[in-house]
């Protein structure tokens, strides 16, 4: 009955409202703002939302209820009211009922089978959208889709028209997320995540541990307060269902398990002592691995485990010296492989592992499981293509996935000039290949990343990942502002484009870019001094870089209410960062030359009789000192202020302490310096040598 009457309703609305519609002459050509940009579109007229619009799920399925609600909540967020009585509607449908058919054949569109596990068709007239899948990930994307294209149209916010087919490229889209080296997000902010990637369609979340997963059997390497609950993983899993976002956790169970190694219960493990590998040889390596992977089965319910297995370099150092002489180094690694897939048979799922070890053994890589999936990374991009990272496992006729990263790691911003031309690169080079997943990455090696100034990337990979082919990146950085940020002005973008060239311009003088270690190093040491040398010249076009981005981010919030604050709050940090780096190398030169200059010309009455007031503006209030002193401790705030936004508390302080170092040392410094100007009133006594203060030698001229 209940059938009968729903079929009688579609067959209504389709007679009732199908016959008048028809696209709007005067639509525009042009590809509106969208991440990803879909694959095959169309423009159409624009629908005004002023009065609002309604959302009709008739086939009452729970999970397009979920992307109904989903959708209201964005829109509602684009300034868009949510009315049952207004007169635009937009309709979630599966393909298998009647309005759904008629909508199809009068748009003469089809969902063919490649679409049925995620593709939608979405289609507006004068009045109605809608969007027709055969999966409720279709329905659900094709909702997000919708909720891209409403915007704001100066009278009121419009949805802008199309007709879009749409469906990914890569059948696994994700991100990797380093939960391991410092930050540890709070619950709250891995589900804002959650619904964020799901937006941009990606579909794989995994979260990396090595000692921050919390194991009954193994209860000692994750620290209360800097570890993930088996609760609290449970409670994303469910969470993450709902946005049909798997999670894949990834466990290392090989090396990178220093933090785990220290502990003097399982110091026998270790391939060296206080290593980061376990000894193969050891049977108590595969049981504890045994131990957190039958725990993490019981938690992240999806079809895939990850083991890692990345960068096994001290393999044959230790405990396995004498098996890698006698088989090599390629062989020990792939049967402790083999013994890791054997031992975790009885979980019923998939394994991962990272594809830069065995890679390195193309003629060995048969002898792994074919049901294994290599992750094949790189990070670099690769003009030549990446077949030599893919190549040993697709021939082996293994499912292989690709890894590009956001380069993030070790940086004051990430460096998404290079980051963008990788994820190009691999995911192209991946889908030609055949490869059938992507997982984009972010590490935080020093301990110092966040998250809230990776968007840009994992964005970018969002687009890659599902887009065919080589996504575009100049598209891809007209879209971002307007999309994310719900920025028209492009204020945002050009931000963007400005941290980009601040980047460029270091790395003109061969400073990579803006890396953490020039931020903390002192300027007078040896290590400062050549790094001084080469940011010297480019130091004011550095600064102006980001400075100009500061003054677009606040173009741009002065411009209207903007999406996602708290990146935007990330990204001002991270241009600030950029400019002090460049400041403190100026302010450090002119504190020294100032200094130098005084003591050479300390006989000199023209130089000495200033000696007094030139020694305070370096060294008193508000002098160069101060101002070291103060960027310092005012970017310690802002800095744990963002941290704080995604992440509980731990570890926060071995980052603080730094800044807490760096302002104390020129504290120190002007105390030195203002001594020096003490002695020089009372007693007339000889200011000390400039290296006595610490003060290098003047730079060689050229």
């Amino acid at each position: 009955m209940i059938r009968s009457t729903l079929a009688c309703l579609g067959l209504l609305l389709a007679a009732a409202l199908l016959p008048a519609l028809s696209p709007a002459q005067s639509a525009a050509n042009a590809r509106p703002h969208l991440i990803p940009q879909p694959r095959d579109f169309a423009a159409r007229g624009n629908l005004s939302l002023s009065r609002g619009v309604r959302i009709l799920v008739p086939g009452g399925n729970p999970q397009d209820r979920f992307a109904a609600e989903n959708l209201r909540a964005g829109l509602r967020a684009r300034g868009v009211q949510i009315d049952p009585a207004a007169a635009v509607r937009i309709y979630l449908l599966r393909d298998n009922s009647l309005l759904a058919r008629d909508v199809l054949r009068r748009a003469h569109q089809s969902l063919t089978q490649p679409m049925w596990p995620e593709g939608y068709v979405l289609v507006t007239y004068s009045h109605d959208v809608f969007v027709v899948a055969h999966s409720a990930a279709g329905v659900f994307y094709g909702a997000q889709t919708v909720k891209q294209l409403a915007r704001n149209g100066g009278a009121g916010p419009i949805l802008q028209g199309a007709l879009i087919r749409d469906w990914p490229a890569m059948r696994w889209r994700g991100i990797h997320d380093d939960l391991s080296r410092g930050p540890v997000p709070t619950l709250a902010f891995q589900e804002r995540q959650i619904r964020t990637f799901a937006a941009y369609k990606l579909n794989v979340y995994s979260p990396y541990f090595e000692n921050t997963m919390q194991y009954a059997s193994n209860p000692l390497p994750a620290l209360p307060g800097g570890s993930i609950s088996a609760a609290d993983a449970k409670t994303l899993v469910a969470f993450a269902r709902r946005y049909h976002v798997t999670i894949i956790p990834e466990q290392e169970a090989f090396g990178h398990l220093h933090k785990v190694l220290l502990w003097q219960k399982y110091a026998n493990l270790a391939e060296i002592p206080f290593g980061s590998l376990l000894a193969p040889g050891q049977p108590g390596s595969l049981q504890m691995s045994v131990e957190d992977f039958d725990e993490l089965a019981g938690i992240y319910t999806g079809p895939f485990l990850h083991i890692g297995a990345d960068e096994t370099f001290e393999l044959g150092q230790g405990q396995t010296a004498q098996a890698v002489d006698k088989q090599g180094r390629g062989a020990v690694y792939i049967d402790y492989l083999v013994r890791i897939d054997h031992a975790l048979r009885p979980l019923h799922r998939r394994l991962l592992f990272w594809g830069d070890m065995a890679m390195n053994s193309p003629d060995l890589v048969p002898r792994l499981p074919h049901d294994m999936i290599a992750v094949a990374w790189e990070y670099d991009p690769e003009p030549d293509g990446y077949a030599r990272w893919i190549d040993p496992y697709t021939k082996a006729g293994m499912e292989t996935w690709v890894s590009p990263g956001v380069t993030n790691w070790r940086r004051v911003w990430p460096n998404f000039d290079l980051a963008l031309r990788n994820i190009q690169g691999f995911a192209a080079g991946g889908q030609k290949a055949g490869c059938t997943g992507m997982l984009n990455t972010v590490w935080d090696d020093d301990g110092e990343g966040l998250f809230l100034q990776d968007w840009y990337g994992v964005l970018f990979g969002a687009a890659a990942a599902w887009q065919p082919g080589t996504t575009s990146i100049p598209q891809f950085a007209h879209d971002f502002g307007a999309v994310f940020h719900g920025d028209e002005s492009g204020d945002i973008d050009q931000a963007q484009r400005a941290l980009i060239d601040a980047q460029e311009t270091l790395e003109s003088v061969h400073l990579d870019d803006a890396m953490d270690e020039y931020f903390w190093v002192d300027p007078w040491s040896e290590q400062g001094q050549e790094v001084a040398d080469r940011i010297r010249p480019v130091s004011a076009q550095v600064r102006l870089d980001a400075e100009r981005a500061l003054t677009l981010l606040d173009h741009a919030r002065a411009a209207g209410t903007l999406r996602h604050q708290q990146a935007l709050d990330a990204m001002d940090l991270g241009a600030r960062r950029i400019d002090f780096l460049a400041l403190k190398f100026q302010l450090a030169d002119q504190i020294a030359a100032t200094y130098r200059r005084l003591y050479d010309g300390r006989n000199d009455p023209a130089i000495s009789d200033h000696t007094s007031r030139d020694l305070w503006n370096i060294s008193g209030v508000n002098g160069l000192c101060e101002d070291l002193r103060d960027g310092y401790n005012y970017l310690r705030s802002r800095y744990s202020e963002v941290w704080l936004m995604e992440n509980r508390p731990y570890w926060l302080n071995n980052v603080t302490d730094r800044y807490d170092a760096a302002a104390l040392l020129w504290i120190k410094r002007a105390d030195q310096l203002a001594a020096a100007r003490d002695a020089w009133d009372l007693r007339r006594t000889p200011l000390p040598p400039p290296r006595q203060i610490g003060i290098p030698p003047a730079p060689a001229t050229h």
